[in-house]
């Protein structure tokens, strides 16, 4: 329905995507159970404080003997900051701390460079990292950004260092990172991947469905699609079961009411399905959506 040649979330059954659409944030707290767990925030600055806050709860686990870190979004990015705030008032040890960031732009064989407008390092840099004190900010050997070759963003997942938490938002093809549905071609013609498939995936460069072509140039571009990049670098399912947790911050301002109880009800009840990319973590041990209460919205129609 929305790209004919891609698989996503309207290629699953009516009834499910019609129950989705019922929810109310009531229902939605319902649907904690053991391994998954929903969070309902009342202001927009409890909902980015404590993500915040799971960066620095992260670091200050690490230590030489035990490095521990955590692996971060662009988008949302309005923590960053609020990050970079508390390390400079609270002043903690970050020398054995790590990040990881989630994904990168892929243009013409490459990672676009940290200067690209676009790029996300420079995002993570500027409104997170270079607003440190020098004197507390973690070795620049410690930041781990995917890049076109691949081997040692996926090694540094190996190095012995514990990603505590990897957090994440969730776009529109209802993926995290970059993780988008793939194509309706080949051998996924007539079927998307297993979800065994999928979850074999590591960090590699991928095919960006339009929706996230579309939903990307809405939040960063003015609209101007022609300028989004049609691949990117991407952390993998195989580096998200490395994390101890994943996060998931529904801020209302990248996926919509409807995705947002998608998703949550896929995994609560163990629905996996590799066109909801989001989905496959019905099946790790640890995840958390954290919503904003006026982000959740209704899903009712509507003029305006």
């Amino acid at each position: 329905m929305l790209a004919p040649d891609w698989w996503d979330f309207t290629t699953l059954d009516d009834e499910l995507l019609n129950d989705a659409a019922k929810l109310t944030p009531e229902d939605l707290l319902q649907l904690s159970r053991d391994g998954f767990k929903v969070l309902i925030y009342d202001t927009r600055e409890d909902f980015y404080l404590a993500e915040a806050l799971e960066y620095i709860t992260a670091w200050k686990q690490s230590t030489p003997g035990n490095p521990a870190g955590i692996c971060g979004p662009i988008g949302p990015t309005e923590q960053l900051p609020l990050v970079a705030r508390i390390v400079n008032d609270l002043k903690p040890d970050l020398s054995n701390a790590h990040f990881w960031g989630m994904d990168e732009w892929y243009i013409d064989g490459r990672e676009v460079a940290a200067t690209h407008p676009l790029s996300f390092e420079k995002a993570d840099r500027e409104l997170c990292f270079n607003k440190i004190d020098k004197i507390l900010r973690m070795p620049d050997s410690n930041l781990h950004f995917p890049k076109a070759d691949t081997g040692p963003y996926i090694r540094s997942w190996e190095s012995g260092a514990r990603c505590v938490v990897m957090q994440g938002g969730q776009g529109d093809t209802k993926h995290w990172a970059f993780n988008d549905p793939v194509k309706r071609e080949g051998k996924y013609r007539d079927n998307p991947p297993s979800p065994e498939e999928f979850r074999q995936l590591t960090t590699r460069v991928v095919d960006l469905h339009p929706i996230t072509c579309i939903q990307n140039a809405r939040t960063s571009a003015g609209g101007v699609v022609t300028g989004i990049p049609r691949q990117a670098l991407t952390v993998g399912p195989v580096q998200t079961w490395k994390a101890e947790k994943v996060s998931i911050w529904h801020a209302g301002t990248h996926d919509n009411p409807f995705g947002q109880r998608l998703t949550a009800l896929m995994i609560s009840k163990r629905i996996v399905d590799s066109s909801v990319p989001m989905s496959l973590l019905a099946d790790h041990p640890n995840v958390q959506f954290n919503y904003y209460i006026k982000g959740i919205g209704v899903c009712q129609p509507e003029m305006h």
